[in-house]
């Protein structure tokens, strides 16, 4: 098995075990997962130099053999901050259906994800708001140039005898800045 596919397996398997012991009151809240990493930042004058607007495809259910054969998918919507120096500020994590209208907003106030840290937002299996073409949109910045963050939707179901894991990766819309190059 390569590395990519081992590392793939490897990390679905530690969300699923993560999301298995999570309580159903800590899950079904709209808050992040993995607050533990998050500051929030009030009453700074923030001096933003870098920053982006992500678009993040996400399913919350795929259509199986014939139509009405569909399974629900829960959506973890995990955002990695790759710099190790610096944090990063998340400003605001929306999440529309299928037709584009806004279901829910995740942060109320722009909130601090520390150097290497990550956090994740997730959408239950049991909610189908967003239909089979949800999305998210993640805007974020820094006060430093810092590295790009990786920012994925994790899809899975294992409700049927087989489970059912997709990957969908964040597409920069807009841009404010630059972010260091990766040859530092």
């Amino acid at each position: 098995m390569n590395q990519a596919r081992y590392f793939t397996w490897v990390s679905l398997f530690a969300i699923v075990v993560f999301l298995i012991g999570c309580t159903a009151d800590s899950l079904s809240t709209g808050q992040p997962i993995a607050s533990s990493t998050l500051q929030p930042v009030i009453g700074r004058d923030l001096q933003i130099v870098t920053g982006q607007e992500v678009y993040i495809p996400a399913y919350s259910e795929v259509f199986a053999g014939r139509q009405g054969m569909n399974t629900r998918l829960a959506i973890t919507l995990a955002i990695h901050n790759t710099d190790p120096d610096s944090p990063i500020i998340i400003q605001t994590v929306r999440y529309y259906d299928t037709n584009g209208t806004l279901v829910r907003n995740y942060i109320d106030e722009p909130v601090e994800v520390s150097p290497l840290a990550t956090t994740g937002f997730l959408v239950e299996e049991t909610d189908d708001s967003g239909g089979w073409g949800s999305n998210f949109i993640v805007e974020w910045v820094a006060e430093n140039p810092v590295y790009e963050p990786i920012i994925e939707a994790i899809m899975i179901s294992t409700r049927s005898a087989q489970g059912i894991s997709m990957i969908s990766t964040g597409r920069v819309i807009s841009q404010t800045g630059s972010t260091r190059a990766t040859t530092d």
